[in-house]
């Protein structure tokens, strides 16, 4: 994932940036190649229905925050998918535009 390693070196960074992620398990709210912008996000930042990209498992997600307790997120996907809690530390960025 290119586009990944390029997008977390910005956040890390301090800076925003756009990429253009494949795949569809955020379908219904990001398509497959849309422009998404990237801003850099500290848990206080983050609220339940934001899209995020989240370190997850040795690999990064973009995906929804579910729930939030304490410093913990439920993260999934657009399609129903759970995919379990993960630290809010493991944020990298949180989208605040999709375009075409």
């Amino acid at each position: 994932m290119g586009w990944v390693n390029d997008a977390v070196k910005e956040l890390v960074a301090g800076r925003t940036v756009q990429v253009r992620p494949f795949g569809g398990s955020m379908r219904g709210r990001i398509e497959s190649g849309q422009l998404v912008t990237l801003a850099p996000a500290s848990p206080p930042d983050i609220c339940v229905g934001d899209v995020v990209l989240v370190q997850w498992k040795n690999n990064y997600l973009l995906h929804l925050v579910l729930q939030i307790q304490d410093e913990q997120l439920l993260i999934g996907n657009n399609l129903g998918k759970v995919n379990g809690w993960v630290r809010a530390e493991a944020v990298r960025g949180k989208v605040t535009a999709v375009e075409d």
